[in-house]
């Protein structure tokens, strides 16, 4: 499947709609790192809810699950078209949010919802422009990891997403990213959300240990104790010259 046959064909409908569509996250940095972009979220400014679904149905099926977020998942192909939106904590955990669609919001309000700022670029798929208010181009050239706003605190599994994002990219985390951290209790992230992180820094991970590292620096190795345990476990030096066990 050629994805971008399918993310200028939204954009093109969009844009026949008076309005503007903007790639933005996973697809805009796998990008700019001259990656393969295997899925991509775009978002649309300026259309009501009624009108994104109409537009885009005109050519496309959605499933209708994240309808009610502004959210449509097209069928058969990995593209999610939504509107921006504010996301307010309202509620302990992963989904303790309520959910404010907003089609006029700025680029960077919008974008100072999500948890990095290389997940924060913006990429106008027709005239390939960049809207990038947070600084994640050049963190990206730097390898730096790093927070968007403070809203990052407020939900926890950001703290496994560093994880593995540290180890697939060949990152290194900010100070200020690794302290904020720090201060972010699990709560009670579903297991299998947890899960699917740990799955990335192993399946996908091209410097595990960094992401393993990155986990005892933020000092959430207290809520995987099987690990936690490794750190300070002595070995024979004669067999592993290389320390402890961890």
């Amino acid at each position: 499947m050629n994805l971008d046959v399918h993310i200028e064909a939204v954009a093109r409908l969009v844009a026949a709609a008076g309005a503007r569509a903007w790639l933005v996250g996973g697809a805009v940095r796998d990008s700019i790192l001259g990656r393969e972009c295997k899925d991509a979220d775009i978002e649309v400014f300026g259309l009501s809810p009624e009108d994104l679904r109409r537009t885009i149905g005109s050519r496309y099926s959605f499933d209708e699950c994240g309808v009610s977020f502004g959210v449509l998942k097209l069928k058969g192909i990995p593209i999610d078209v939504s509107l921006p939106r504010r996301e307010s904590k309202c509620a302990p955990g992963h989904k303790g949010f309520s959910v404010d669609s907003d089609p006029f919001l700025s680029i960077e309000e919008a974008a100072s919802r999500r948890d990095f700022t290389i997940n924060a670029i913006y990429r106008d798929p027709l005239d390939g422009s960049i809207e990038d208010p947070f600084g994640g181009e050049g963190d990206l050239k730097r390898r730096m990891l790093r927070h968007v706003s403070p809203k990052f605190s407020e939900d926890p599994l950001r703290v496994l997403r560093g994880m593995q994002f540290v180890a697939r990219f060949n990152l290194s985390p900010a100070p200020e990213t690794i302290a904020l951290c720090r201060s972010i209790g699990m709560e009670d992230l579903p297991c299998e959300r947890i899960m699917e992180e740990w799955s990335k820094l192993i399946l996908k991970g091209a410097r595990i240990s960094s992401g393993l590292q990155f986990l005892r620096a933020t000092q959430w190795t207290r809520y995987f104790p099987e690990l936690d345990r490794l750190i300070g476990c002595r070995q024979d030096p004669q067999w592993h010259p290389e320390g402890d066990v961890w």
